[in-house]
């Protein structure tokens, strides 16, 4: 269990009711440091504050949800109808208002742990010269680190993340570039060749005719 608060009162209330309830408990006090803990911890859930002094709680929420299925339980003081939509949206699980109730967050905690199983990535993705750290955003080949574009980013990403198997043209476009962009097909010869420039043979983004494109593997 990961705990993420800038206030060292609710980390320890937090520590002591969640330890009470039989639970390991790991904290973080900002968003950084919850993207790596939740990377390289492999937490069974995480409780997130929203207010962070580094950067808000749903773009916690947006990064880790790029690579990990981890569950996740908001816990804050915003009691907004929109902020709570808008949490969920992003890939939060559960929302809890503080003041809480101590009973109640560890239920929630149990039940977002029973209904997720098995849906996280790997933090990091490495084949041959090629290592994309997904919880950092960074990409090397060789030990040197290569810098990509956002959109260069999500499109390797993408590819990695489904490594071996064909993505289709439309798929890619609607993931990267959004549900409106299907039909443009030229995005994707633009970036797949700038990708094959930057990371050289590393690559080894295979084009498959007429359909979209592989990332080759070593298997």
């Amino acid at each position: 269990m990961l705990v993420v608060d800038d206030e060292p009162q609710i980390r320890r209330l937090l520590r002591v009711t969640l330890e009470a309830a039989g639970l390991t408990v790991k904290d973080a006090t900002d968003g950084a440091e919850a993207i790596r803990e939740a990377a390289y911890l492999k937490p069974d859930c995480l409780v997130l504050d929203l207010g962070l002094p580094d950067m808000d709680g749903v773009e916690v929420v947006r990064r880790i949800r790029e690579w990990s299925d981890v569950p996740i339980v908001i816990l804050s003081v915003r009691d907004e109808p929109g902020q709570k939509i808008t949490a969920l949206e992003v890939g939060a699980d559960d929302y809890v208002t503080k003041p809480f109730d101590a009973g109640e967050l560890v239920a929630r905690c149990r039940a977002v742990m029973r209904r997720r199983s098995g849906g996280s990535h790997e933090a990091s993705f490495v084949q041959g010269d090629l290592a994309i750290d997904f919880a950092a955003r960074t990409v090397s080949v060789g030990g040197r680190r290569i810098d990509l574009t956002a959109t260069e980013y999500a499109l390797l990403r993408m590819l990695a993340l489904n490594a071996g198997k064909i993505l289709v043209h439309a798929q890619i476009l609607r993931q990267v570039w959004g549900p409106k962009s299907e039909e443009h097909r030229q995005y994707l010869r633009v970036y797949i060749a700038a990708l094959r420039r930057k990371l050289g043979p590393a690559a080894r983004i295979k084009t498959e005719s007429g359909i979209g494109y592989r990332l080759e593997t070593d298997g």
